[in-house]
């Protein structure tokens, strides 16, 4: 049993407090703590209910209140453990307490490094929903990014997740983490590791949080799979900040070129990201300030979808972190919940991740200016054949580079790719 292993890796842990406690139908709030504001913002249905309150500079800590949860919903199945006063054995219908809000929002607040953290239990029960209900198929997999409290990681096993990985960079947030680790069943694992550093630049002598992809993997138990077969792997996480449009990059990279996680099959990213660059990664066409090559790749590359959208207030940033100050025309006051699911027939019709680094290569260039002929660019690729694949494609002469489509582009790499011209540069 991993509940025996765990206990034996860590038998001078202690808890605390306790984390199991049971949910009454009639809720459980902490008497004294400041009453609910009025939610900034409700995009979609899920976020209908309660108001949640925000996190910003003058805004009150909500009641750390539990409600029961739907009965649509499936509970894990808990080890028998009792937990200090606790006076029975765990069933089935026990809830994992989401803990103190003063006390999460401070944790948060004392991390070293720059991340948003999700401490309103309420957020955390919407982000789960969002997240859909096939996280109780024991076959689905998830990789919490940065958990920090664990707040989200509790609402996930409330919900039925079977199995939650969570990777934490931060050792300070480590060892309650892995406390809940061992008092359940194989529902949590716990890893030190940061999934937006993995397969760094230096793969030699990493240092956790640092990785390779194929030692997690590997250490998980999760092997390749089919790329048109199921979503082996959920990945949920908050993108950093200081380099978002760089590792957005680096990931659809990798998933053209099936490298990193995404040797392992088709992984379903959801992540929150700033307003304004999911609105670049979203825009289409003849949008020449926005139109970009990491556009035109993710929306070749995936099916994206916008699940939800957040004010930066609700999130709890940590003291190193500042508000983002505007440098652009879009707008950025929110953070969006974004799903990227890899397309299952992305590598047919000819495209295989041998010959998707010179697509990457001929989209980059294409795009670096938006406003250039694009016969101009193809008659680069394969020197005289630009207008003839043009006129193959029903495309005019005169045609912008930042007026193609995704698919248009994709469609012109592969007919170019089978061209004489082509082959012989």
């Amino acid at each position: 049993m991993r509940s025996a292993c765990c206990q034996t890796r860590r038998c001078k842990l202690c808890l605390h407090q306790a984390v199991l406690t049971p949910v009454y139908s009639s809720g459980l709030c902490i008497h004294g703590a400041p009453s609910l504001q009025t939610r900034a913002y409700s995009l979609d249905s899920l976020s209908s209910g309660p108001c949640r309150s925000t996190f910003g500079p003058h805004s009150q800590l909500p009641c750390a209140e539990m409600t029961s949860r739907s009965t649509a919903l499936t509970h894990r199945n808990l080890s028998a453990v009792a937990v200090h006063s606790q006076s029975r054995p765990l069933c089935r219908y026990d809830s994992l307490d989401t803990g103190e809000v003063e006390k999460n929002v401070r944790r948060a607040q004392a991390c070293k490094t720059m991340r948003h953290f999700i401490v309103d239990p309420d957020l955390a029960t919407l982000v789960t929903q969002h997240l859909g209900p096939d996280l109780r198929d024991a076959k689905t997999v998830l990789f919490e990014c940065n958990p920090g409290p664990g707040v989200l990681t509790r609402s996930l096993l409330n919900a039925g997740t079977q199995r939650v990985v969570a990777l934490e960079g931060d050792k300070s947030f480590l060892q309650d983490l892995q406390e809940l680790e061992c008092h359940l069943d194989g529902q949590l694992e716990v890893v030190h590791c940061d999934y937006f550093k993995l397969d760094s630049v230096a793969r030699e002598n990493l240092k956790a949080p640092a990785m390779l992809t194929d030692k997690l993997f590997t250490d998980l138990g999760i092997s390749e799979a089919n790329w048109t077969g199921d979503i082996p792997v959920k990945v949920f996480g908050i993108m950093p900040q200081h380099n978002e449009r760089g590792i957005l990059l680096k990931m659809v990279y990798a998933l053209f070129e099936r490298l990193s996680v995404y040797r392992y099959g088709r992984i379903e990213l959801n992540l929150f990201m700033s307003e304004k660059e999911y609105l670049k990664l979203v825009s289409r066409p003849g949008e020449m300030m926005n139109y970009r090559a990491f556009s035109v790749l993710w929306q070749m590359a995936c099916d994206i979808r916008l699940l939800h959208k957040e004010p930066w207030e609700s999130f709890v940033m940590s003291s190193r972190q500042r508000m983002p100050a505007p440098k652009s025309k879009l707008p950025n006051d929110h953070l969006c919940l974004v799903r990227l699911r890899p397309r299952a027939d992305l590598f047919s019709g000819g495209l295989t991740p041998s010959n998707a680094s010179t697509l990457l290569l001929m989209v980059k260039q294409c795009l670096a200016k938006r406003k250039v002929k694009l016969t101009d660019r193809l008659n680069l690729w394969s020197p005289g054949s630009g207008s003839k694949l043009l006129s193959e494609m029903d495309m005019t002469d005169d045609i912008l580079t930042g007026q193609v489509y995704p698919e248009e582009y994709r469609q012109l790499f592969l007919l170019m790719e089978k061209s004489r011209e082509f082959r012989q540069t």
